[in-house]
């Protein structure tokens, strides 16, 4: 198992600015070649506190592959319904130069209402235009003068620039949430899957459809797995715990105010009972974040302990991103937890 970072801003601006966000977060990037964190992971969202500070995840990977030789910039994810498949293909290959070959691509469906209004997109839409957008920018970064006629997008004879520093191209990752259709539909599709465990379904079941899916459809290899938690590590569990709560519950405060248009229902078969995913999401605490393996805090012996029960209940994880500074967290105790964890957690699982 290996370990690297996920910056999900869920900050207000009058509590923390861009300029004062960013900074800290290159900060704790700089201490991933020390540490041996093996990837800088963000996100994709728009018009709200919860995520829009990264509105474009390219920018910020670019950003952050200046300051670290060794990690790998992850999206987690891009939106392919919210971008042409021409413009994402040659952005990506921009930053796939930036980080010398450093890039792992994750593609996510998208699912706040608001985003689609704004954007003009019938939500109704997205799975279409987020399988459509995958294929397309997939034979983008694979090839040369490529012709494609989709229902969203169509080109014909284009070669997008720069081209790809890995070859073919770079990994494809597919974020799933809290659905059997979703994990379903990545295992089919053969790319590896990026999850956050304690928000959906059973975890462990929904793994095991994915692996199921993946075998099903002939894909060669071992599909690979990708957690996004939280994580805060102090020598003093109970300290550890008390520092924590607020922000990681923050956090979940601010992911049911982005969904608040999900009150009255689901507002589209798209994406059928994600009104009863905000409602699990409102009654989240640090503690059943921790009890289903979605939030990894305490002491270093407390952790490892979680870990590796969690490792064994999932039958494997690849990687966990971890979340470190949640809803504000300062920044000397991000860095602090971070130094203790790359210390007395990550060698006991094989990172030196």
């Amino acid at each position: 198992m290996r370990f690297g970072l996920q910056f999900f801003p869920d900050q207000r601006e009058d509590k923390k600015s861009p300029v004062q966000y960013y900074d800290e977060a290159m900060h704790l990037i700089r201490l991933c070649d020390e540490y041996g964190y093996s990837h800088v992971r963000t996100v994709e969202h728009y018009f709200h506190h919860w995520g829009g500070y990264s509105s474009n995840p390219i920018i910020f990977l670019t950003a952050a592959c200046q300051h670290t030789k060794t990690a790998r910039m992850v999206t987690g994810a891009v939106l392919p319904a919210f971008n042409s498949p021409l413009k994402l293909a040659s952005d990506l290959s921009m930053l796939d130069a930036f980080s010398n070959g450093r890039l792992d691509v994750g593609f996510a469906r998208a699912f706040l209402p608001q985003e689609f209004r704004h954007f003009e997109i019938d939500i109704d839409e997205s799975v279409e235009r987020f399988e459509e957008g995958i294929k397309q920018v997939q034979l983008l970064l694979e090839n040369e003068n490529v012709t494609s006629k989709g229902k969203f997008h169509s080109f014909e004879d284009v070669t997008t620039m720069p081209r790809p520093t890995q070859l073919p191209r770079p990994n494809f990752y597919v974020a799933a949430v809290g659905t059997p259709e979703s994990f379903k539909r990545a295992g089919k599709m053969g790319h590896w899957i990026m999850a956050i465990p304690g928000v959906g379904s059973d975890p462990i079941a929904l793994l095991e459809t994915y692996r199921e899916a993946w075998i099903k459809a002939g894909h060669s290899g071992k599909p690979r797995i990708m957690m996004a938690v939280f994580m805060y590590c102090h020598e003093d569990g109970d300290k550890a715990r008390s520092t924590a709560k607020p922000h990681i519950e923050g956090h979940f405060m601010q992911i049911v105010d982005a969904m608040r248009e999900y009150s009255e229902g689901s507002v589209s078969k798209a994406y059928k009972n994600y009104d009863v995913l905000k409602q699990r999401i409102a009654a989240q605490t640090l503690e059943s974040q921790i009890e289903s393996g979605a939030a990894f805090v305490g002491s270093p012996s407390e952790i490892i302990k979680q870990l590796k029960d969690f490792d064994q209940a999932c039958g494997g994880c690849d990687e966990l991103s971890l979340q470190v500074n949640p809803f504000g967290l300062e920044l000397n105790k991000a860095e602090a937890s971070m130094r203790l964890f790359g210390t007395k957690v990550m060698p006991n699982f094989g990172n030196n």
